[in-house]
């Protein structure tokens, strides 16, 4: 796996293609909003049928990271289902499947907008979490330092060669990190948008996803 190291609060991080970061010296792994069961939420409230398919291509892409990465300790940011009753209603296979996954390796789930995390599943439930120079959000702070944090689903517009493309995208800068949706079927909100410009310094970058990861001014 090509991932991308970037300094942050003297620590050295890596932005994996999926948008997870990883810090080697913690032997971590945090991801967020993975959103599982978004097809089976929009389909109880009356929405499009997607196919059912959104978490195990969520779980599977998480499974393939956390077997190249090998973390001890994996965070979720938040969000990690799409609500209370998607995470209720998680299918057997599928919720054996999540619970393979966090054998063996200390497992944070951090409340969310959307669900206060999985309080039937085992892990940590928490706020936030806090290791030496970072902190770990689901939404972002105005005046934090060292935050990572999830919620706004970041992707970054540019154009390349006369063709505009977008991709998911980490923001960064000096004080902060957000990290876009980790889920199959998320999508995002474009990094010029008021709400991402007033967060991030005028001095920000993109990590727009993919292999490798590239980072970029952010756009504005």
């Amino acid at each position: 796996m090509t991932t991308l190291p970037f300094s942050f609060r003297g620590e050295t991080l890596h932005a994996l293609p999926t948008g997870a970061v990883s810090w080697p010296a913690r032997a971590l792994l945090c991801v967020s909003d993975l959103h599982l069961g978004k097809s089976d939420r929009i389909a109880r409230q009356g929405g499009a049928l997607l196919p059912p398919y959104e978490t195990i291509e969520t779980l599977d892409r998480l499974a393939q990271d956390i077997a190249a990465i090998q973390p001890e300790t994996v965070i979720c940011l938040g969000d990690s289902f799409d609500d209370l009753t998607a995470a209720q209603d998680l299918a057997d296979p599928l919720k054996a499947r999540l619970i393979s996954l966090m054998a063996g390796r200390r497992w944070i789930w951090i409340a969310g907008n959307h669900d206060p995390g999985p309080l039937d599943l085992a892990g940590s439930h928490l706020a936030q979490y806090d290791d030496g120079p970072l902190v770990f959000r689901h939404i972002a702070e105005v005046g934090a330092m060292g935050e990572i944090s999830g919620h706004y689903h970041p992707k970054a517009r540019i154009t390349l060669r006369g063709r505009s493309i977008s991709r998911r995208c980490i923001l960064r800068d000096d004080a902060r990190l957000i990290l876009p949706a980790y889920g199959a079927y998320t999508g995002g909100l474009f990094c010029d948008r008021p709400e991402l410009a007033a967060l991030m310094s005028r001095e920000a970058e993109a990590i727009l996803l993919g292999s490798p990861p590239i980072c970029l001014p952010m756009p504005r």
